[in-house]
């Protein structure tokens, strides 16, 4: 049985772990743009800023009392002369443990991630998925988001 929670303070190694497993599938792709797999504890200030603070949130997915999978949620204030005034989540992270990959575990924890940040005001979710993450990429569409805009970038 798996159960979804908010994540706390406790579960940064694990989260640390997980963030450095989909990294290194990253890395492989855009070695001179992702940092190789590192000590679990150098991204435990970054992770540590998405717990709990009241403009972002983790939740976790747990499985005998293991966590295999979480997701990162801000939210942002969009505004300016060009564009509409709105609140919108952005999605900083998705990790699903390779063993527990197609089973839905991404799409629930999606899910958690959006109605928070529907209950924090966003009318609007966003995300950044690199081109070569096709799997991550279909998931998205099966859940409703679609290409808004292309980010383009080039080595100088």
């Amino acid at each position: 049985m798996i159960s979804y929670r908010q994540a706390s303070i406790a579960d940064i190694p694990s989260i640390c772990a997980l963030g450095n497993e989909v990294n290194e599938i990253h890395h492989r792709v855009w070695p001179q743009i992702f940092a190789p797999a590192g000590e679990a504890a150098r991204d435990q200030a970054f992770w540590a800023k998405g717990i709990g603070a009241p403009e972002a949130e983790t939740f976790v997915a747990e499985r005998d009392d293991q966590v295999i999978g979480f997701v990162s949620v801000s939210l942002f204030q969009e505004s300016g002369s060009l564009m509409q005034p709105m609140c919108y989540g952005r999605i900083g992270s998705v990790s699903v443990a390779s063993e527990h990959r197609g089973k839905g575990v991404g799409r629930a924890l999606m899910a958690r991630a959006e109605e928070w940040a529907a209950k924090h005001g966003a009318i609007d979710m966003r995300l950044h998925a690199w081109a070569f993450n096709e799997r991550a990429i279909a998931l998205y569409e099966e859940l409703g988001y679609a290409i808004r805009s292309h980010f383009l970038g080039k080595p100088l």
